[in-house]
């Protein structure tokens, strides 16, 4: 079952979100919310697998809302403005959604984000893959592929064997929970590595591939552990 929460600043296109979620079984629509404040607290305090987030609203434009959650979610951008649909996917949304909304477009919107997580809940049970989107692609990258995951503010960057890099919207603990705690670790702040690839442990720093990175305070007791 989805879980999902629509934020809109316009009661009636609410109302026809729930309409139109009400005739998929698999999606259970939590909550709604015109006030952009009272979403945010929801949101802070409840995990949800997918938003359904207008884009045009008075206090602030929903994708700017999108980027400040702590969270990481799935996100459907509903508008009536079709000049926002670059950006929205700029910030790897699910899919981008005109309004009037109709059935039709709703549930491919829907059976696409059902698709990713079904995808992703599969590959993390056989800690094969990693489920991602960026670039408007659906990435399945090969757990043994990953050589390190790096911060970049509202991004990670995801380095590859062949030297390749993919740079995804999620936070680092976003997208730690979706690795087995097994293969991956995370040695500092900016860091996430795959323990397969660590070819030497020091007292303040882990090499691989000839390159040095730092080990956080935070997070020593955990690669004492690991190593």
């Amino acid at each position: 079952m989805i879980k999902a929460v629509a934020i809109d600043d316009e009661p009636l296109a609410l109302q026809i979100l729930e309409a139109l979620c009400a005739r998929i079984e698999y999606i259970k629509l939590l909550k709604t919310f015109t006030s952009q404040a009272e979403a945010q607290r929801y949101l802070n305090k409840f995990e949800v697998d997918l938003l359904f987030l207008d884009i045009q609203m008075p206090r602030q434009n929903g994708i700017d809302l999108y980027k400040s959650l702590k969270q990481e979610t799935k996100v459907i951008f509903t508008t009536a403005y079709s000049e926002y649909a670059v950006e929205g996917f700029n910030v790897s949304a699910s899919d981008y959604i005109l309004k009037p909304i109709a059935f039709d477009r709703f549930e491919e919107a829907v059976a696409k984000v059902k698709r990713t997580l079904d995808l992703e809940q599969q590959n993390t049970s056989a800690n094969t893959h990693l489920t991602i989107r960026a670039d408007y692609k659906l990435y399945n990258i090969p757990l043994d592929e990953i050589v390190f995951i790096e911060a970049m503010d509202d991004y990670v960057k995801i380095n590859r064997v062949d030297k390749s890099t993919v740079v995804a919207r999620s936070t680092m603990k976003g997208i730690l929970k979706k690795l087995p705690e097994t293969l991956f670790t995370r040695i500092h702040k900016s860091f996430i590595v795959n323990t397969a690839k660590v070819e030497a442990v020091q007292a303040g720093s882990i090499e691989i591939a000839g390159r040095e990175f730092p080990i956080g305070t935070t997070y020593k007791d955990q690669v004492n552990k690991n190593f």
